[in-house]
């Protein structure tokens, strides 16, 4: 469940998914092609050996003193508990209990290789465990209650780990369950990072700073200096570990550029900023004039209007769904940056397309009654995280209030266009998956 409220209120019964019982379990990973684990008789265990080996090799080839940790794979992993359970519909189901054990092993077991991941602005390391899990380590670059200025463009805003811990859990309590899993840690970034790495271009960024801490950078295209460099304290540094998906190998997945991107420099404005008929011209055009594309980036954007985040310039999704596929909540930390700002553009595509998914609606009427309020779930949610608190109080409360504003949204569009069941033209439409209801 969500938290331990979620699983007390019933949100689940009360907003179920139509269908989600009697669908068909299409999974993103054919268990008669896989190949990418010691799966039962599906692959020879030498595949694993030859994983072992490598770490070994690694060690013994390098001129430096690499600590020895003992590896092991278990084919009951939790991580590909995970990525077996990815269905056509989501990431995982709702009490799919893969997940906590996910979170668990994330925070818990042995980091034994670090490498620095690729990035135009922001420093991210591939974390590799001593199950073969890998995740995504961002660390800490602002403390809670720091604020984005107000002059600072979204684009170059900093990225924060607890936004990405935040948005996994927000996602998860919307009923989406599309952001992998995310947990914080506390990372040794001497012990954890410096000595477990056998990337060399890691090892020279890191430096000991005038207060004795250890400190790294990372190279990237703008802001990966030392003047940008994170510290621990001395060695210790907090951040955020998000699991990562199947490769692309098993899963391939395609970014496409969303219909409401926004302009990334310092001037100019994009079609639907000026426009205010835009959706009528998106709705006509593939993959959008059919089938649940447009109800998802509807569903993504009222996702973003709650945290705050309008850095969404594309999104992904697995090609084996198909244009039904769900699409992936990935690259969080740009939200929650600034709790007093209701940034309404972000909620383009749901005022100027008036449509919605009638899950997506019953779940935000829910959230919004003061027993089931968002703000607390958010709150008892995000409390099992070991970082918490994850969010400042400003940061829960404006939960609330942006989502009485989505509300809000959803009862200008009655009021605008009526609720003529006879007419399927000039109303607000509200969706069961692909079947349309009318309100």
């Amino acid at each position: 469940g969500v938290a331990g409220r979620g699983e007390r209120i019933g949100v689940e019964r009360r907003v179920e998914r139509g269908g989600e019982r009697r669908r068909g379990e299409e999974r993103i990973i054919d268990l008669r092609k896989f190949s990418g684990s010691c799966q039962g008789n599906i692959i020879k265990s030498s595949h694993c050996s030859v994983h072992m080996e490598m770490y070994n090799e690694a060690a013994a080839a390098s001129n430096i003193t690499v600590p020895k940790h003992k590896v092991t794979f278990d084919p009951e992993v939790s991580w590909l508990k995970f990525h077996l359970g990815i269905n056509r519909y989501s990431l995982y189901s709702r009490q799919d209990p893969a997940v906590g054990q996910l979170l668990r092993d994330m925070h818990d077991l042995t980091i034994i290789s670090a490498v620095v991941k690729p990035s135009g602005h922001h420093l991210k390391l591939a974390l590799k465990m001593n199950d073969f899990g890998k995740a995504m380590f961002k660390p800490m670059r602002q403390q809670r209650d720091e604020v984005t200025s107000e002059d600072v463009f979204y684009f170059v805003d900093f990225q924060r780990h607890n936004a990405e811990i935040a948005a996994f859990h927000l996602d998860r309590i919307l009923d989406f369950r599309r952001v992998p899993p995310v947990v914080g840690r506390l990372v040794n970034i001497t012990g954890e990072v410096l000595l477990a790495t056998h990337n060399q271009d890691l090892r020279n960024v890191f430096f000991t700073s005038p207060a004795k801490n250890t400190c790294f950078f990372a190279k990237c295209l703008y802001v990966c200096k030392t003047e940008y460099a994170v510290c621990g304290k001395p060695d210790t540094l907090e951040g955020s570990l998000s699991t990562y998906l199947p490769g692309l190998s098993q899963a391939p997945r395609v970014s496409i550029a969303s219909p409401w991107i926004r302009s990334y420099t310092f001037e100019g404005r994009k079609d639907w900023e000026v426009n205010p008929f835009f959706c009528d011209t998106i709705k006509q055009m593939y993959p959008y004039n059919s089938g649940n594309r447009l109800l998802n980036i509807i569903d993504m954007s009222i996702f973003d209007f709650l945290m705050g985040n309008m850095d969404r310039h594309h999104y992904e999704l697995f090609t084996k769904f198909g244009d039904e596929g769900f699409l992936l909540h990935f690259d969080n930390a740009r939200g929650f940056g600034r709790p007093s700002e209701d940034v309404m553009s972000i909620l383009a595509p749901l005022s100027q397309c008036c449509m919605i998914k009638r899950s997506t609606l019953m779940r935000l009427r829910l959230l919004s009654r003061e027993r089931y309020r968002l703000s607390d779930v958010m709150r008892e949610s995000l409390w099992g995280d070991p970082l918490r608190p994850v969010l400042t109080e400003p940061h829960l409360l404006a939960l609330d209030r942006r989502l009485k504003r989505v509300l809000e949204v959803v009862r200008g569009c009655v009021r605008e266009l009526g609720e003529d069941t006879r007419n399927n033209i000039g109303i607000i439409k509200v969706y069961w998956f692909t079947n349309q209801i009318y309100l």
